[in-house]
């Protein structure tokens, strides 16, 4: 749910069964976020959050509400580029170099690029890779979609991990530290 507010904008409103008090935190778009007990009416939402506006200004690095228009804008935009490009490139090294994954989605971490899951009850796998790919050189998205590829090989960043990335892209160590210079989050 999210409710509107004069001062701070967009509300992030989440409603957890676990939970069994009011917190106020920062998501990852630089809202405020309200995680309350599941039952919470939302008359009383209002006046947690009007009740607790000088210790949010406080304590909290909110960013401008006019900000955050615009950043959803932004990620609506990546998110339609990688959607249309990410699953062509990813099939495209896949095929190339022989990998089978079942499922792939477009994310859209804070901290991460890319992911590859095996799911325990049926032994399939997933490839994650992040709308921020879309904006680094394609280069390093390549990289990236190679790292998770050879996840499916080997779970893990071993000596042997290390090496089939190498096959496939045997500038992997500069290319690594190249998007370091990145952010994941948009």
């Amino acid at each position: 749910m999210k409710l509107t507010d004069a001062e701070f904008g967009e509300v992030i409103v989440r409603k957890n069964a676990l939970s069994s008090s009011v917190k106020f935190s920062v998501s990852t778009s630089g809202r405020l976020q309200i995680s309350v007990p599941k039952f919470t009416p939302d008359f009383l939402v209002k006046k947690y959050l009007n009740s607790a506006r000088e210790q949010i200004r406080g304590k909290l690095d909110l960013k401008d509400p006019s900000t955050q228009r615009s950043r959803d804008a932004k990620k609506k935009i990546l998110m339609k580029k990688a959607k249309e490009y990410l699953p062509y490139r990813l099939d495209y090294y896949a095929k190339l170099y022989g990998y089978k994954y079942d499922n792939f989605r477009v994310s859209h971490a804070s901290t991460r690029w890319g992911s590859c899951t095996r799911h325990n009850k049926d032994g399939s796998t997933t490839i994650s890779l992040n709308i921020g790919l879309m904006q680094v050189p394609e280069v390093l998205r390549d990289y990236v979609i190679l790292h998770e590829l050879a996840h499916l090989n080997h779970m893990d960043h071993s000596p042997a991990f290390w090496a089939e990335v190498g096959s496939h892209d045997p500038k992997y160590k500069y290319h690594r530290n190249k998007l370091k210079m990145f952010n994941p989050g948009v």
